[in-house]
């Protein structure tokens, strides 16, 4: 099982979700298609499988994290390291938590972000959401940042800067009076950095929580 764990995650770092078929795997492996269902009964199993799989080495990185006396700082720790795993794996995004079941590892670094809250003077209700809103912002900022960039940027006809440049031309070419927002904040898009972008998130939802654990 560990052979077939890691060559489908291999295929899945490679073309994401719909790379993993059961007949690239067997190739993978040096064997028939049926051998794999010696293993797991569907592809679905298969991904949920192989995530955790992956999901075994984030755990042993937030495991490996220092604690300190804040558990907002814990929180922000550990949420960063699975921030930059899921950008590395973006397809891991779509599948972390679907079947806990399965997902043992996946459980373990949800129940970690969870007993950082456990330090806080908070209601159950305020912990779940405070997890829940946590996890949106880490999985959805990292899978959006995971994304194959677009084709021109890929191609290398543009760069990053030049492509988000043509949007901030046209924002700012807009009427003020219908959409004074886009102008105070088009100098801010222009040319900015993602992960500064998805940092200022998380604190903002930190921040919050921090003010909810003193009210």
């Amino acid at each position: 099982m560990e052979s077939v764990l890691t060559e489908a995650v291999a295929l899945l770092d490679e073309a994401g979700a719909p790379g993993l078929t059961f007949r690239a795997l067997a190739q993978r492996l040096g064997g028939g298609v049926a051998s794999i269902y010696w293993y797991v009964e569907s592809k679905d199993e298969l991904l949920d499988r192989a995530t955790d799989h992956a999901m075994g080495a984030i755990l042993a990185d937030v495991e490996a994290l220092p604690r300190s006396d804040d558990p907002i700082d814990d929180l922000r720790a550990m949420a960063l390291s699975l921030f930059y795993a899921i950008v590395r794996r973006p397809w891991l995004g779509a599948y972390f938590m679907r079947n806990t079941d399965v997902q043992a590892n996946s459980l373990l670094v949800y129940e970690k972000l969870g007993e950082q809250t456990l330090r806080l003077d908070l209601t159950a209700r305020q912990r779940f959401h405070a997890v829940s809103a946590i996890v949106g912002v880490v999985v959805g900022s990292a899978v959006d940042l995971g994304q194959e960039p677009p084709s021109e940027v890929l191609n290398g006809a543009v760069n990053r800067d030049e492509f988000l440049g043509r949007f901030a031309k046209t924002w700012r070419e807009l009427d003020p009076a219908d959409f004074p927002f886009v102008h105070e904040i088009v100098d801010e898009f222009d040319g900015h950095d993602d992960i500064d972008q998805f940092r200022a998130a998380l604190d903002l939802t930190l921040t919050g929580l921090r003010l909810q654990a003193k009210a």
